[in-house]
């Protein structure tokens, strides 16, 4: 805690000037990428295939979770008959199951996982082109930073004539 306190500290007495070092003549920006990217329709494109991904991958693990809750209420239900053998069999049957469950789920939505790597595929290179157009617009009006106010950056007050997002946006739908 002691140490985002005094990293808030020195970034406010960075931009306050601190010791007339020339610091107050910093020209900073900033940007809404999570704006830019569901207003871009590449982005909106992009999105509506992962979505359309989730859907299938939801419905097919939706079905596996019925087997399994069909098989468990068979079991349940015939449990007191069935031999020692039968139910160590059908006891098999429903683990295997939630295995191939767990697997599909780690499979599909884990951190290394089918979703992440399709996310990767289809928005790294429209991150990429809007990352390239912040650039562009910071270097061509001589910004010196430009922050992203979507992200991990807080900004308490800023004056929206410092706030580029519209304009990265306009210059992306022309292109």
């Amino acid at each position: 805690m002691k140490h985002i306190i005094t990293s808030i500290a020195v970034f406010l007495l960075f931009l306050s000037g601190f010791g007339n070092t020339g610091f107050a003549q910093s020209k900073i920006g900033y940007v809404d990428i999570d704006y830019i990217l569901k207003n871009l329709p590449e982005a909106q494109e992009a999105q509506r295939k992962l979505d359309q991904l989730v859907d299938t991958w939801q419905k097919e693990l939706s079905k596996l979770e019925k087997e399994w809750q069909d098989k468990f209420e068979d079991y349940d239900k015939r449990k007191l008959i069935l031999t020692d053998a039968g139910r160590a069999a059908a006891e098999k049957e429903l683990r295997e199951l939630d295995q191939k469950i767990l697997n599909f789920r780690d499979q599909k939505f884990g951190q290394n996982g089918e979703l992440f790597k399709k996310e990767d595929e289809l928005m790294k290179p429209i991150q990429d082109k809007v990352f390239a157009m912040v650039d562009e617009i910071a270097k061509a009006e001589d910004y010196d930073y430009i922050l992203d106010k979507s992200g991990g950056v807080i900004i308490l007050y800023a004056k929206d004539k410092y706030d580029l997002t519209q304009k990265v946006l306009d210059r992306l739908l022309k292109k």
